[in-house]
């Protein structure tokens, strides 16, 4: 049997991660044989589509328990779909965690539903220690996504030419709409990066409704990302999802323009 449990680092003495989402690694470890992994977690990159990446990837590993600190009811509902049981409120070293695990110590927990009465939050000194340095690991985490940002730009301005922008787009405001829609949902990235690409190809003299359309569907639709999420949510739902919002981001767009004209004209 398999259990993952979300890990701040690679080996068995690294601190159990707080969010089983958003930690750096994930610890697969075989209960028969005693052997482990460390996998990289596709969710601590925070881009989009990430997070049915790191379901995937447990159901892919053959997982049968979760361990870790928190786990979202979205990515719960569907790992507990596939058989695989949560265990929150989780913290120690890995290889605490497991011995705990192996001795029955850690009991599985239901999903909870939030009570609406007021609530009294105290803010401890190790919380707070460890709200920093998780934040420290997001920037550092966040440091190549802007690196590649600048990259991007000088990519951008060197082999992509004015000329061929104006030869793909016609002027016409529900073709260039089409076009632009079409190219953000075959693009994959982080959304930074559309905001980035947008701004080129406004100086490039690209419409404001193919910019807008192709910012939409960069962060709504994934055709690149289409199995993974196939694999994770169904082939009905992800097909239906994907098609209505390509679908509506062409009316979206237009009417997005429109409205921002009306509003700086």
């Amino acid at each position: 049997m398999k259990i993952a449990i979300s890990s701040e680092g690679t080996d068995l003495n690294a601190q159990v991660g707080h969010r089983f989402g958003g930690s750096p690694y994930l610890i697969i470890f075989d209960l028969d044989t005693g052997n482990f992994e460390a996998v990289a977690n596709p969710g601590s990159l925070h881009q989009h589509g990430a997070g049915v990446q790191t379901i995937v990837l447990i159901i892919s590993k053959g997982v049968k328990a979760a361990l870790t600190g928190y786990c979202s009811p979205v990515a719960r509902r569907h790992l507990e779909a596939n058989g695989i049981a949560i265990f929150t409120g989780v913290s120690g070293t890995i290889e605490e965690v497991l011995e705990c695990y192996k001795k029955g110590k850690i009991r599985k927990t239901e999903a909870v539903t939030l009570e609406h009465e007021p609530r009294k939050y105290i803010v401890d000194k190790d919380s707070l220690i460890h709200a920093m340095k998780r934040s420290g690991n997001q920037f550092v985490t966040m440091l190549p996504i802007f690196l590649g940002v600048v990259l991007l730009i000088g990519l951008f301005n060197t082999f992509i030419s004015r000329n061929f922008f104006t030869a793909l787009l016609s002027g016409n405001i529900v073709f260039d709409t089409f076009l632009g829609a079409f190219f953000g949902s075959i693009l994959a990235g982080n959304p930074i990066n559309s905001y980035i690409i947008g701004g080129e190809l406004l100086q490039y003299g690209i419409s404001l409704f193919a910019v807008t359309a192709l910012i939409i569907t960069w962060v709504t639709v994934g055709f690149i990302q289409l199995p993974v999420e196939i694999a994770a949510l169904g082939r009905r739902f992800a097909l239906l999802r994907n098609g209505i919002c390509f679908i509506l981001s062409l009316p979206i767009a237009i009417i997005t323009v429109f409205l921002v004209n009306l509003v700086t004209g």
